[in-house]
């Protein structure tokens, strides 16, 4: 079984909102069923393929429950899930291979140059500023070692709106107003209670936040493409032999530029010089 620990570290700082959304759990569940599989399962794929061989210590920043933790440490990885919300960590530091804490993505508690790759798979689009996704970037490159990975995740700035034009919620006028809004600035607040505070980020605009915390973006990898808008997803995905098709041709365009905006969400690599 895997452990958790909360000693030696002051609490994190986390937006109350924040800290409510996810306590409710509900972060595991989207990634298990429904069109959220895709972007599980194609995280999944791109990071067997960018990170080096498992084996060496890994820290899964935001590692939420685990869902990612949990493959990566069957994969051979030294897993340790860093994570602001309780709940989470508890679930974490359940699954075995995987040791968890609580945790602040822009305080560390870590050696530098101690780990072999970094993920940042949720932390930076639930820092609206730029000067604290800068401080989660930089400690990010600190503590991994010289030629190290770190990937980060982030929301593409037209999600919102090209999910709730598949959904529908577009037509609703209070809707159209904040997505507007969010198209042209990345914030998202907490009213209506469909997510909570976050950024969304262009693609162009993490690669230079990346680059600007002193590591080399080496790739960029579209996770869902345009497959999550389509009609019928959900049917796809229940069908293993389509589901293995379906994630052959999201490799062909994945790193296209003119393109990487469509995805719901992006994976930006960076190694440490």
């Amino acid at each position: 079984m895997g452990s958790t620990s909360a000693e030696a570290e002051a609490a994190p700082t986390l937006a109350p909102e924040i800290l409510d959304y996810y306590a409710r759990g509900g972060e595991e569940s989207r990634l298990r069923y429904g069109v959220g599989r895709l972007e599980l399962w194609r995280t999944q794929d791109i990071l067997r393929r960018v990170l080096p061989e498992p084996g060496g210590r890994l820290l899964d920043v935001g590692g939420a429950s685990g869902v990612h933790a949990e493959w990566l440490a069957a994969d051979g990885w030294r897993v340790e899930v860093v994570d602001p919300v309780p709940l989470h960590v508890e679930k974490a530091g359940a699954l075995p291979g995987v040791t968890a804490r609580l945790g602040d993505v822009r305080a560390l508690d870590a050696e530098d140059a101690s780990v072999d790759v970094v993920l940042l798979l949720g932390p930076l689009y639930h820092l609206p500023e730029p000067a604290e996704r800068h401080k989660a970037l930089v400690e990010a490159a600190r503590v991994v070692r010289p030629g190290g990975t770190v990937v980060a995740a982030t929301i593409n700035r037209h999600a919102a709106l090209h999910d709730q034009l598949n959904r529908g919620g577009w037509f609703e006028p209070w809707r159209q107003v904040r997505l507007i809004e969010t198209s042209a600035t990345g914030r998202v607040d907490a009213a209506g209670g469909e997510f909570t505070t976050a950024y969304l980020h262009q693609p162009d605009e993490i690669a230079a936040e990346v680059a600007a915390a002193g590591l080399t973006v080496s790739g960029q990898y579209g996770i869902e493409g345009a497959a999550w808008l389509f009609g019928g997803i959900d049917a796809c995905l229940d069908d293993e032999a389509k589901r293995a098709e379906l994630l052959k041709a999201l490799r062909i365009a994945e790193s296209e530029p003119t393109l990487l905006g469509i995805s719901a969400h992006l994976l930006t690599v960076g190694v440490r010089p």
